[in-house]
């Protein structure tokens, strides 16, 4: 019988990557709203390991079993860290990935000289049946370039070119993209004690 894991998101393709990883395992991927979780969480923490730990245990305290949280972003060293912990929202609390992703192009368009480097982050909290909590902490680096280039992917992808690949990580296909994602690394890893 497969194992029953909420994942603390209700983002499509989010959802879409992360059963591709954890269906293989024998889990069945059930996403907030396939499970029908009840009310809002609040991210209210500064940090991604935060926010992780705050979606994660307000899933198990409402569902118990597995519940698999991430918090996710996009650290600009030219923007001081930010988006940060605020990417979903970072053009407002309704922002659409375009809205996001043109404030990100003007802010980056009004430094003079810039790095352009950034990194995907991403902070993984597990919470078993028993209520032990694992938090694993993976990125990727990249530099945000100002043309957008490629349809996969969501949020910033189309902006965040990999010079080793050539391309931006919305050109990536989606099994490329889950090994080498700071996503796909901390899966990784969490699979790795799933499957023990």
């Amino acid at each position: 019988m497969k194992k029953k894991i909420v994942i603390a998101t209700k983002n499509t393709g989010k959802t879409r990557e992360l059963r591709e990883m954890l269906t293989p395992l024998g889990f069945d991927v059930v996403d907030l709203n396939e499970a029908g979780f009840k009310g809002e969480i609040e991210e209210t923490g500064t940090s991604f390991e935060e926010n992780a730990l705050i979606k994660a245990r307000a899933i198990f305290k409402q569902k118990g079993g597995y519940v698999l949280a991430d918090d996710s972003g996009l650290e600009c060293d030219d923007l001081d860290g930010d988006p940060g912990v605020y990417s979903a929202r970072f053009a407002g609390p309704k922002a659409t990935d375009e809205d996001n992703n043109n404030m990100l192009i003007e802010r980056m368009s009004q430094i003079h000289d810039p790095s352009r480097r950034a990194r995907y982050v991403c902070v993984l909290v597990l919470i078993d049946p028993a209520g032990k909590e694992t938090v694993i902490r993976e990125t990727c680096e990249g530099i945000i370039t100002l043309n957008p280039s490629g349809k996969g992917g969501f949020g910033y992808d189309p902006y965040f070119y990999l010079a080793d690949k050539k391309c931006t990580m919305a050109e990536l296909p989606l099994a490329v993209k889950n090994q080498i994602s700071h996503r796909g690394k901390a899966l990784k890893k969490m699979l790795a004690l799933l499957s023990a």
